[in-house]
């Protein structure tokens, strides 16, 4: 007789098709707490805890017993199902496949790992029939309501999974009815209003996605206080200019988050938790397909360029076996960015594999350009390779972004690069690319080398000229002005950047003759030599931006010269409400009267930048126009902005990492309430957060200097970010000096000694970690020795030195527990016992790790709980107490599968694996090698060879 149960309704249970009696709530209770943990020991605390929580009956043990043996009774009649006692608890075995649950999870997993897009759809349909209604019924514990609510949150998540594939399959019309229901429900999911404003689209409603946006964008501000994700406004800008990418691209725009990397299993713990150890594996194929394009101003002219663009381009299907790299050079404002942009979103369709942009800010005016290094991990990041594979080298990293665009059709555009020597690194070795390099100089290493066609870029011919200006000032004003255009052309010396700004200042000025503009533009001169830009053009641009500076409100004009202290290289609307001191609302209409003007660009959705003379002109302005208070109160607010909102951002990623002191400050953080925020916000400003790290530094805030850095180590820890980790912990630790502040000395020193460990030198890591810790001693700051100890056990761990690693981290677990810091003692217990199993002192290891367990239970820490369940799954198999290592593995995997955590759900598996090998049980012991290598595979990790032959020469069954 087959058993089949259901909680996905009422909870049932049937046998041969006929209804059981489960009895009443209570005892339903019980059966749904083992059928979860369906052939998995539940300990009988845990049983007692999912059923009853704090509301315990007088006799609670021999109630729950009572219980189970109603329903053995019920169960009896089945050949396929038990409930059995075991040692410390009970476990009701039956096949998983015969439990809506189970079988809904399964699915679902399986659906999400194929590539065939029909199949999937048919494994998500299969799984979503399945749910008849919310789970459990009418069942209610503490317990059960909060598996309730993340069933809930998994089904929604299945659905989208699900629209998904529907819309790459194109069955987008069939979606939009259940998408308006969800969207009912869910109003405030930014990835659910994605998929609708994707499917009105393609449905021919353009009106009615741009519609939905805006809603969407209303209710998030009002009830959030937020704006839309940077990926929601981007599919705005792409359904506003009609992006062909949306039609002739399967995969709609999802919203997507990075789960954290997790600790490696020694050092296991709530306390900057550590992502797995990074290798040089081998390329993985992208998760998405980039599309970094910046919105192109609009091009007036330049045909010719264009078309020469286009048949450089052609030569990639001539099977010439290179890179085609075409160089656009000329002077500042000639438009090189414009046309290079302008040609990319034309030509975008050719490259179904991607484009790739970065701004190289070569001739920034801070004088710093982005080290080449700082540009191939942001292309690491744009393929989407997971964080925690990323080597640490800058050699590594070029290698491996050259094996993830080998053979792909993409577009890389180099933006403002400097030299040569910056360029070259940033090179492809596939020729399906193309790269196009903007520059104010000649490459002429590239040329010289025929690595490179010349572009060189000149002014406008009078012709273009006149066209730009007839089509910023309209038909009716042109035909009555021809001479006074033709003069402003030639003030303008016919440089599309300065006649853009010219054109932009007649057009706010409809009424007022273009005669007197040009007038006043041909007597105001103002800061002439400042704006020299050394090239052959000889205008005075300071005079035009002049012109367009003092015709701005007053408001305006004293936001743009503040932006000219912010570090960029691009900024928000929050950090220039902090510059200016108003609120943010009032800001964002300034922002667009300088946008308006053509003083300021938004390159992407609510992010704006200068181009580099008019930051220079703006820094200029700045000096002359606004009192010296006013600059150092103005910069003042801004970098308390960073700081505030980096602190705030930095707890919600780790939110048991000790915080330190902030200077008082004189702005709010922005309110960001989630992990996926605070990734987003570091994710978006981390280029910002770098500049102003610098600057700090230079200008004399060395409070923030070294506090700013603090705030980034658990990000650029998780995202592999190995060299600006290593960078801005130099910056802190110089500043810490100046700043004479003996604690945040100490933080730095340990700071730069934990980058200096994840980037494999250990001599330096060891010198200042030392350093770190007599200053601890000496403030007498246990936590601080306690988290230094713990760098220390973990450097020595990856040096295969287990038993210095071993004192360490009882140093570590003695000054947790002087601080009274649950959440370390725990780190420290695993971490403990994680060593003593690698000495062989196994009983040792058993009792630490078994208090760990206790402990992150305790405070809640489901990672912290993962490792130590592994760790203990790895003592019980040491030694050979293979039963208990298989349950503490199926513990740990379950969590890491909650947990997302790929890599570590295939390496507990390979345990499971062993040790179902250990007790001859081959065929399980394959299903688990099999399913870890899927992973691993998947991952592009270099194990999966090395597993796959493993699993080669595993017996066959019966033998």
């Amino acid at each position: 007789m087959v058993t089949a149960f259901s909680v996905f309704g009422s909870v049932e249970a049937r046998i041969a098709g006929e209804p059981v009696p489960l009895g009443h709530a209570r005892q339903q209770s019980v059966l749904v707490a083992l059928l979860v943990d369906v052939n998995k020991l539940v300990p009988v605390d845990r049983l007692v805890d999912r059923v009853w929580a704090e509301d315990l009956p007088q006799r609670a043990r021999s109630t729950l017993q009572s219980y189970l043996s109603r329903l053995r009774k019920s169960l009896s009649g089945a050949d396929d199902t038990a409930i059995q006692r075991r040692a410390g608890g009970y476990v009701l075995t039956a096949d998983p496949a015969a439990f809506d649950l189970h079988r809904f999870k399964q699915l679902i997993d399986q659906a999400r790992t194929l590539d065939d897009d029909e199949r999937a759809r048919d494994l998500f349909d299969r799984a979503l029939r399945l749910w008849q209604g919310q789970p459990f019924g009418a069942l209610d514990t503490p317990w059960l309501a909060a598996l309730r609510e993340r069933l809930v949150r998994e089904h929604l998540a299945a659905e989208l999974d699900r629209n998904d594939v529907v819309l790459r399959l194109g069955g987008h019309p069939g979606l939009l009815a259940p998408l308006a229901g969800l969207t009912e429900q869910h109003p405030l999911d930014e990835r659910l209003a994605a998929q609708m404003m994707v499917a009105l689209y393609r449905c021919g409603r353009p009106a009615d996605a741009l519609h939905h946006y805006r809603n969407t964008r209303i209710r998030l501000s009002e009830e959030l206080g937020i704006d839309p994700s940077v990926t929601l406004q981007r599919l705005h800008q792409q359904i506003l200019v009609a992006d062909p990418t949306l039609t002739l691209t399967p995969s709609p725009a999802t919203i997507t988050s990075m789960p954290p990397a997790v600790p490696n299993p020694a050092t296991a713990g709530p306390v900057t938790p550590a992502a797995p150890r990074p290798s040089t594996a081998g390329p993985v194929t992208p998760a998405v397909v980039p599309n970094q394009l910046p919105l192109a101003r609009r091009i007036v002219g330049r045909s010719r360029e264009l078309d020469q663009l286009t048949r450089h381009l052609d030569t990639v299907n001539e099977g010439t076996g290179t890179v085609v790299i075409t160089a656009i050079g000329g002077t500042a404002g000639v438009g090189k960015t414009t046309l290079a942009l302008s040609w990319a979103q034309q030509v975008r369709h050719r490259f179904p594999d991607g484009q790739i942009y970065v701004n190289l800010r070569g001739f920034d005016p801070t004088g710093t350009p982005m080290d080449p290094a700082a540009a191939v991990r942001g292309f690491l990041d744009a393929l989407a390779y997971p964080a925690e594979r990323i080597p640490v080298g800058a050699d590594a990293q070029a290698g491996l972004y050259r094996s993830l665009v080998s053979g792909k059709r993409m577009l890389i555009v180099l933006d403002n690069a400097r030299d040569t020597d910056q360029v070259r690194p940033l090179l492809p070795g596939s020729p399906t690319c193309a790269v196009v390099v903007t520059s104010r100089r000649q490459l002429a290493g590239l040329i010289a080398a025929g690595q490179a066609r010349c572009i060189s870029l000149d002014v406008l011919s009078r012709d273009e000229a006149r066209a730009l200006l007839h089509d910023a000032l309209g038909r009716d004003r042109r035909a009555e002005e021809d001479a006074a255009i033709d003069e402003l052309i030639h003030l303008c010396s016919r440089l599309p950047l300065a006649l853009t700004i010219a054109g932009a200042r007649a057009h706010a000025l409809p009424h007022l003759p273009l005669s007197a503009l040009v007038e006043e533009l041909r007597v105001e001169h103002r800061r002439i030599g400042a704006l020299s830009t050394g090239d052959s053009v000889s205008t005075d641009l300071s005079t035009v931006f002049s012109w367009s500076y003092q015709a701005l409100s007053p408001e305006a004009a004293r936001l743009f010269r503040l932006l000219g202290l912010h570090p960029g290289p691009d900024t928000d609307a929050s950090a220039a409400a902090a510059l200016t001191g108003r609120e943010e609302i009032h800001v964002r209409s300034l922002l667009g009267e300088l946008t308006a003007a053509h003083l300021l660009h938004q390159h992407h959705p609510g992010r704006y930048q200068f181009h580099d003379l008019l930051r220079a002109y703006a820094a200029e302005c700045a000096v002359a126009d606004e009192p010296d208070r006013e600059q150092a109160a103005a910069t003042r607010r801004l970098f308390d902005h960073y700081l505030c909102t980096a602190h705030r951002a930095d707890h919600l990623l780790d939110q048991h990492r000790d915080p330190i002191t902030l200077p008082p400050a004189t702005t709010r953080p922005l309110g960001l309430l989630d992990h996926q925020q605070a990734l987003d916000w570091f994710t978006a400003e981390l280029p910002v957060l770098l500049a102003g790290i610098r600057q700090a530094a230079n200008t004399g805030l060395y409070a923030h200097a070294w506090r700013l850095p603090w705030t980034l180590h658990t990000f650029l820890q998780r995202r592999g970010h190995w060299q600006e980790w290593t960078a801005t912990q130099r910056i802190a630790l110089d500043s810490a000096q100046h700043d004479n502040d003996p604690e945040g000395l100490a933080h730095c020193h340990y700071g730069l000694g934990v980058a200096h460990s994840w980037n494999g030198q250990y001599n330096d890591a060891y010198t200042h970690l030392s350093q770190a810790l007599d200053l601890y001693v000496t403030l007498r700051l246990d936590t601080g020795r306690a988290h230094t100890h713990r760098a220390f056990a973990w450097a020595l761990q990856h040096q295969g030195r287990h038993r210095e690693a071993l004192v360490h981290a009882e140093h570590t677990l003695t000054f947790y527990q002087a601080a009274n810091f649950l959440p370390g003692q725990a780190s420290a217990l695993n971490a403990i016992g994680w060593y003593h199993a690698q000495l062989g002192h196994l009983d040792v290891a058993l009792a630490n790790c078994n208090r760990a367990l206790v402990y992150f239970q305790k405070v809640g820490n489901r990672t912290g709980e993962a490792h130590t369940w592994d760790s203990l799954g790895f003592i019980h198999h040491s030694a050979k107490h293979h039963a208990e290592a298989i349950n503490c593995y199926e513990q740990a995997l379950s969590l890491f599968v909650d947990l997302e955590d790929q890599f570590l759900q295939a390496e507990t598996l390979r345990g499971l694996g062993l040790t179902q090998q250990s007790l001859g049980h081959t065929s399980e012991a394959r299903d688990s090698y099999t399913r870890a290598l899927r992973t691993l595979d998947a991952l592009g990790h270099p194990d999966a060879e090395k597993l796959r032959k493993h699993l080669e020469n595993l017996p066959a069954p019966g033998r």
